[in-house]
């Protein structure tokens, strides 16, 4: 951003806008965000890719193996924070959202069509699920798309901080609206 945004209907704006360039730009700072998730004992976080956005829903998508941690934590405690920075705009973004796993139907053969011609698709296509030691160094046999799932994250509090030289300035936006509140 070139100029200094004013109002708070412009920055959730430009949040959105900066999210949904993020989801298609692999060099955009916020495709790569970092999740926290719990198993009700620790907090673990995590990086995942930024897939898709939909502003109007407030909903972001991610592709996860469906027999990893992070699913059976969703499972059972489905609230969630993404974070990312940006140095260039000088932007820290905290989404607190409510996680879903969808492991079948349209949306999810939809995407796997698009993905199983890349090399991503390799990521879901291993017969031992994330994180199993393995036997040997070498790569195990590939399976199908069995475990290739989407974690839905709709958003339910975005909050925003700017660091700038000239002083800080946070926003917090949620369904009632935006506000400013103290850095």
């Amino acid at each position: 951003m070139d100029q200094q945004l004013e109002s708070l209907p412009e920055i959730e704006a430009a949040c959105w806008a900066e999210l949904a360039r993020a989801s298609t730009d692999r060099s955009h700072p916020w495709h790569t965000m970092s999740l926290a998730t719990t198993d009700g004992r620790e907090a673990h976080a995590r990086s995942v890719i930024l897939r898709e956005v939909d502003a109007e829903a407030h909903e972001l998508l991610f592709f996860t193996d469906s027999r990893s941690t992070k699913v059976q934590h969703i499972a059972q405690f489905p609230r969630g924070t993404l974070l990312v920075w940006s140095p260039q705009l000088s932007w820290q973004l905290r989404l607190r959202v409510m996680l879903e796993v969808e492991t079948e139907g349209l949306a999810v053969s939809s995407r796997w069509a698009q993905l199983k011609l890349t090399p991503a698709a390799q990521d879901y296509l291993s017969p031992l699920p994330p994180g199993q030691p393995l036997t040997q160094a070498a790569t195990p046999e590939r399976s199908s798309r069995d475990y290739f799932a989407l974690v839905h994250a709709q958003v339910r509090s975005m909050d925003w901080l700017e660091l700038l030289p000239q002083g800080q300035r946070r926003a917090c936006f949620d369904r009632n609206g935006g506000k400013w509140v103290q850095p």
